[in-house]
């Protein structure tokens, strides 16, 4: 098991090529008498904590001579670090990513300059065929999370929290392998001991999550897909879960929506652009799963590698679900002036048409009407009420749409 002697030195050798990433205020979670704060990881050059054990590692390695090449496997995120500081180092690397990676993350991991190979479905798959690639070119394999030297340099997050806030009072941290959240609780919990140390993982892909506990069901027999990929880990490690099982103070899942809420009000009140991964630990506080904050309490963002693709997703649900955004289906007169009529009573009621679409080949409305489909801009729940009240009362037939 490490120790928080090994962070030091993994910090005197890192510390200088890698950014101290910001400590700054969270959005206002409802109590004026505590407060929270973001750690925010997602500032580092690739994007994500990964820089940290990824260096490390790697100038371990460097140091000890023979370094001919690496191999590594990632859903994305230790790619990219691995990829970036390989080629400082001008040591060349091969990485292995699962098939339904991100393309954004893969397409960063080649930028890099590492060669990317799409093997398995799984992290799992990926990393199994990027040790059988390691053994065959007797190059080293660096491990995303199960590996000392990896959770030490993770580690060094948590000497950087006691220099920006001495008094930390409770620290949040996204886990998938446990290498962030085993190396930082190890650096808080011998300097701080009173510092509570929390982990959060996606409910869809709990696996450490239920090793931790000692349950009966730790071995599920299939994952749930979850849109952190980053923290989708199946396999408990060796290393990280010993470490876990000793220093965490608690640990709690989070679901699917309640990530996508905390990544749309993470970018929204605060303009800080979290993945899934990332926004697991403001996720579980704004979710009330820690319990009351009290004292200093700090979420980490791990990471901000998230496909433009999901942002949008999780931006249009968040608005439909806030009450900002109406989808309508409305039947209307087939004749001129039909589609007048109704533009202008939502121009009356101030909504704000975004798209709408005319069908008039359905089977489900009476010949001489259409079918139009519309999206409207709202100001909220009372505003949707109030267009379906008026509408509904000109005599149209009209249909919410999810």
């Amino acid at each position: 098991m490490i120790s928080v002697q090994n962070i030091e030195e993994a910090r005197q050798r890192i510390g200088r090529e890698l950014r101290t990433t910001p400590l700054v205020p969270g959005p206002y979670t409802g109590k004026a008498s505590s407060t929270a704060a973001l750690k925010l990881e997602n500032m580092q050059l690739t994007g994500s904590f990964k820089e940290r054990g990824a260096l490390n590692k790697l100038l371990l390695l460097k140091s000890g001579g023979g370094l001919r090449g690496i191999v590594a496997s990632s859903a994305g995120n230790h790619a990219q670090a691995v990829s970036y500081h390989a080629a400082r180092l001008g040591v060349h690397a091969v990485i292995f990513m699962p098939e339904d990676t991100a393309l954004n993350k893969v397409l960063s991991t080649r930028r890099w300059g590492a060669e990317v190979m799409l093997e398995g479905r799984s992290f799992d798959e990926a990393t199994a065929a990027a040790q059988d690639l390691a053994k065959l070119k007797n190059q080293a394999f660096i491990h995303a999370f199960d590996d000392p030297e990896i959770v030490a340099g993770q580690g060094t997050l948590g000497l950087e929290l006691l220099e920006q806030f001495p008094d930390i009072d409770c620290v949040v941290i996204p886990v998938g392998g446990g290498g962030l959240a085993g190396g930082t609780a190890v650096a808080l919990k011998e300097r701080r001991p009173a510092c509570r140390v929390v982990g959060v993982q996606a409910e869809n892909y709990d696996f450490t999550f239920r090793a931790w506990k000692g349950s009966a069901a730790a071995k599920k027999s299939a994952a749930v897909p979850t849109i952190a990929d980053g923290i989708s880990m199946k396999k408990i490690g060796e290393v990280t879960l010993p470490i876990l099982k000793k220093y965490l103070d608690d640990f709690v899942t989070v679901t699917e929506e309640e990530m996508a809420n905390a990544i749309l009000e993470l970018l929204e009140s605060s303009k800080i652009l979290a993945e899934a991964a990332g926004a697991a630990a403001w996720a579980a506080i704004t979710a009330r799963k820690i319990g009351s904050i009290k004292g200093q309490t700090v979420a980490v963002v791990s990471g901000g590698n998230i496909d433009v693709n999901l942002i949008d997703r999780i931006i249009e649900k968040g608005l439909l679900k806030s009450g900002r955004l109406l989808r309508i289906d409305v039947v209307i007169p087939d004749r001129p002036g039909g589609l007048r009529t109704l533009a202008g009573i939502l121009a009356d009621l101030r909504a704000n048409i975004l798209q709408i679409h005319h069908d008039r080949a359905s089977k489900e409305i009476a010949l001489y009407t259409t079918g139009t489909e519309l999206t409207l801009e709202t100001r909220g729940k009372e505003h949707i009420d109030e267009i379906l009240h008026t509408l509904k009362e000109r005599g149209y037939d009209v249909q919410v749409r999810g």
